[in-house]
């Protein structure tokens, strides 16, 4: 039995801005999972408030990566970026590393934003294969 061989289908290009907000939203988590577990040596709450707090904080991180497509998504992820900041109220440093994780995520949305943009505007412009060129 023969099969004729089809053309591999392109892959639509992934969001940059999505795929920047998700990989800021992950690293965080990272983060406050080592700060939780600087909270918990500094011993700042009952251990059960400080693992609690921490571990849905970065449980809440990791799902908003997850829901970055769906509405609403760069919403919750951008309330999220104010309860690490508040973070910083038991583990000071935090206030400046919140911080840090907010310019980057500002940055993060505008550039990918702005890619995203572009490759539209340059596949909108982009003629389909073989209808512009020498034949020959």
């Amino acid at each position: 039995m023969r099969t004729t061989p089809t053309a591999p289908t392109a892959r639509p290009a992934r969001s940059a801005r999505r795929q920047f907000a998700a990989t800021v939203l992950v690293l965080e988590a990272f983060v406050v999972g080592f700060a939780t577990l600087v909270a918990f040596g500094l011993r700042v709450a009952e251990p059960r408030v400080v693992w609690g707090v921490g571990g849905a904080v970065v449980a809440s991180l990791v799902l908003a990566a997850g829901v970055l497509g769906r509405p609403g998504g760069y919403v919750v992820g951008s309330v999220l970026q104010a309860a690490v900041v508040a973070v910083g109220v038991a583990v000071p440093m935090m206030f400046v590393v919140g911080g840090i994780f907010v310019v980057l995520w500002v940055v993060g949305l505008r550039l990918g934003g702005r890619i995203d943009a572009e490759r539209a505007a340059r596949e909108e412009g982009a003629a389909p294969s073989g209808a512009d060129g020498p034949v020959g």
